[in-house]
């Protein structure tokens, strides 16, 4: 998509209406997160395999669970990976959007294998609370502290770009938990050494989950609410409409929405009301500018509308 400068215009109309079509510049997940993606992907499989081996050797069930939430990590690792390159896909035919929702509908997977995973992790620490299983403190305590090291650091690489795109907050979200539940298996393994107490592997187990289930909510519902055309959040509704109203010329409009097109882009749809009708570029211009500058929305669609003769058939539907 071009910058407004460059591609503001208005085209075709029907009866009263004319129909104005503006773009401001939009944003995708950096290009440069693909090494990101790659580093975090490779030192996750390689510890997924190790913790999972030594898990086993030493019969705990915070190093297994801890190894089968890394392993749905790099699933969802994998899977924004492909999002955010599906959504720099151009638009076809057929996808006249491009790809560009796909990094919701990662976001939103993401949230619900993490928390399939967690609930996985939560009844497993309930049979070993009812069936407690002797446990080499030292070797989880060891195998535990590499984790943080690598979740800590792959969290980190998408630390800058987790504020702007859910798709690539859900991949730091999954990296900063697994670095949480690593620390937690750690303290674990210590009171294990040194108490030999056996509950106190799946009871740090049933903590973590829920420490990561609070911190997943708000993933899971932003990302349904995007998959639902919501209005995304940090956009004021009221403020745009208020904008819109105030254009020169407009008197009333119709037929407002505004949704997610991805993690990372909006767009708008409206029936301003002109009396006068007379097509204006530089109104378009000026109001595709404004709404990407002060709004975030840098996909915005207005059909201008004389008011007169026959009422607009979304206005009569009762539109918002």
């Amino acid at each position: 998509m071009t910058n407004p400068h460059d591609h503001d215009h208005e085209h075709g109309h029907a009866g009263n209406g004319h129909t104005g079509h503006s773009h401001a510049g939009h944003g995708h997940a950096p290009a440069s997160f693909g090494r990101a993606f790659a580093i975090g992907i490779a030192l996750n499989i390689a510890y997924v395999c190790g913790e999972a081996a030594w898990g086993v050797l030493a019969h705990s069930m915070a190093l297994l669970a801890d190894a089968g939430h890394n392993l749905s990590d790099v699933l969802g690792l994998a899977c924004a990976w492909l999002a955010a390159g599906l959504g720099r896909r151009r638009p076809t035919l057929r996808f006249t959007y491009g790809l560009r929702r796909s990094s919701i509908l990662s976001a939103l997977s993401n949230a619900v294998v993490l928390l399939l995973v967690t609930g996985g992790i939560a009844w497993e620490a309930i049979l070993r609370l009812l069936h407690p299983v002797g446990v080499a403190g030292r070797v989880v305590m060891i195998v535990a502290a590499v984790g943080i090291v690598i979740n800590g650091a792959t969290a980190l690489l998408f630390m800058s770009g987790r504020k702007g795109d859910l798709n690539l907050r859900a991949a730091f979200l999954h990296m900063a938990s697994d670095a949480l539940m690593a620390a937690a298996v750690v303290v674990a393994g210590a009171a294990i050494w040194f108490t030999g107490w056996r509950w106190i592997d799946p009871v740090v187990s049933l903590a973590v989950a829920a420490v990561i289930v609070a911190g997943t909510w708000s993933l899971l519902r932003q990302s349904l609410d995007l998959a639902l055309d919501a209005v995304p959040p940090g956009i004021d509704r009221a403020a745009v409409e208020q904008f819109l109203r105030q254009l020169p010329g407009v008197t009333d409009l119709h037929d407002l929405h505004i949704w997610g097109m991805s993690t990372t882009e909006t767009a708008l749809t409206a029936h301003l009301i002109r009396p006068l009708g007379q097509i204006d570029d530089a109104l378009l211009a000026h109001a595709a500018e404004a709404l990407a500058t002060h709004h975030g929305i840098g996909h915005a669609t207005f059909q201008i509308e004389q008011g007169s003769g026959g009422r607009c058939a979304q206005a009569m539907e009762g539109a918002l």
